[in-house]
């Protein structure tokens, strides 16, 4: 069964770890966007535990960059 996180992770970060494949990381999506197959995000990255030197610091990379992404996008449009 997998393991949940005590900690709730913000909007548009998730947690990946998948064994099959030694894939662990966030993934982080921002700003959607309508396209002929569906919707889909503006911008995403992943940010691996192995490349940012543990969960911790892979975690705080995809925060740093979500806030930084969030800031550069244009502001929705009111309805």
């Amino acid at each position: 069964m997998p393991q949940t996180n005590a900690r709730s992770l913000p909007a548009g970060i998730s947690r990946i770890d998948q064994e099959t494949s030694r894939t662990h990381g966030y993934f982080v999506r921002v700003g959607y966007r309508k396209t002929t197959k569906g919707w889909r995000p503006k911008a995403s990255a992943f940010f691996g535990d192995a490349g940012h030197g543990g969960k911790s610091s892979a975690l705080k990379a995809a925060e740093k960059w979500l806030r930084t992404t969030k800031r550069g996008m244009p502001k929705a449009k009111a309805r």
